[in-house]
């Protein structure tokens, strides 16, 4: 007679799989390394001279034309004066976008009111529209109001940010629980109490991202100013810097030495604002796990 043999139970833990193959650490410094070259190549052209750029293989390692470049530029444009109109420009969209965003995001996600779903839905498609469709009609809305020429024409329009409010609302219907608004409403707390002493803590880490969003494309906005601003003296820093970049003879160092010079408050906004949302994000992680 044959008996059966039973397998003993594996009572050990099972090891980790090793990924086979090229580690996944080389993808990640592969992806920092293209990530980062344009900024480095846009260094190692602002230190050089448009003949070291222009040979053949070019120069890779930095240069000493710097402030050679940089005097250039601010002797070309009045680089300090048109910075100071996008800082104030990009500063204060930044902050009305994510007050208007976020009250309109906390209002779709956390209240029922009608035509709540048609609005949103009228905002999705707007969210896909290009931007140069609107080109037109808001230059003749600021024609209308005198607004040509002005600093300010390139705030208002820029409120209702159809993609801040889309983000928040996902953040807020998730992130914020019903029962602390509930709560709150018990104890006497109106619609903006809400919004600002509930809603507002909780959703710190989605109002950094979008006010990296906001700031860096108010930063970087080049064709509206170039049509709305016809005073001189109210260029932003965009419009001003491609003025570096006509003719046959552009001095390409010099042109890069200012886009680096351009660069460098974004990278300071960023390194702001990013802590914030890596923290919180960081923070929810934990909490939720």
């Amino acid at each position: 007679m044959t008996t059966a043999v039973t397998p003993r139970p594996d009572t050990g833990a099972k090891r980790p799989r090793r990924p086979k193959g090229l580690s996944p650490h080389l993808f990640l410094v592969l992806a920092v390394v293209i990530s980062v070259f344009p900024f480095v190549w846009t260094i190692v052209m602002a230190t050089n001279t448009t003949r070291d750029i222009y040979k053949s293989p070019p120069k890779l390692t930095f240069g000493s034309h710097l402030l050679e470049n940089i005097r250039g530029v601010l002797d070309t444009v009045d680089f300090f004066g048109s910075m100071l109109n996008t800082i104030v420009i990009a500063s204060v969209t930044t902050v009305l976008v994510l007050f208007v965003d976020s009250l309109a995001a906390f209002a779709f996600a956390k209240f029922e009111f009608p035509g709540r779903r048609i609005l949103f839905g009228t905002l999705l498609v707007f969210m896909m529209l290009p931007l140069q469709l609107a080109v037109l009609p808001q230059f003749i809305l600021m024609s209308e109001i005198g607004w040509v020429g002005m600093l300010k024409a390139l705030v208002w329009p820029a409120l209702s940010n159809a993609f801040g409010i889309f983000w928040l609302r996902q953040y807020i219907e998730n992130g914020v629980p019903d029962e602390l608004l509930d709560a709150a409403r018990i104890d006497g707390a109106g619609f903006f109490r809400q919004y600002w002493n509930v809603a507002l803590p909780m959703i710190k880490p989605a109002l950094s991202f979008l006010a990296i969003y906001a700031f860096v494309g108010a930063w970087n906005d080049y064709v509206w100013p170039l049509i709305v601003l016809t005073n001189p003296e109210h260029v932003t820093l965009q419009v001003e810097l491609a003025q570096l970049n006509v003719g046959h003879n552009t001095d390409y160092s010099m042109v890069m030495a200012g886009v680096l010079m351009a660069s460098l408050p974004l990278v300071l906004v960023f390194a702001v604002f990013a802590r914030g949302f890596i923290a919180g994000a960081t923070e929810g992680a934990v909490q939720g796990s």
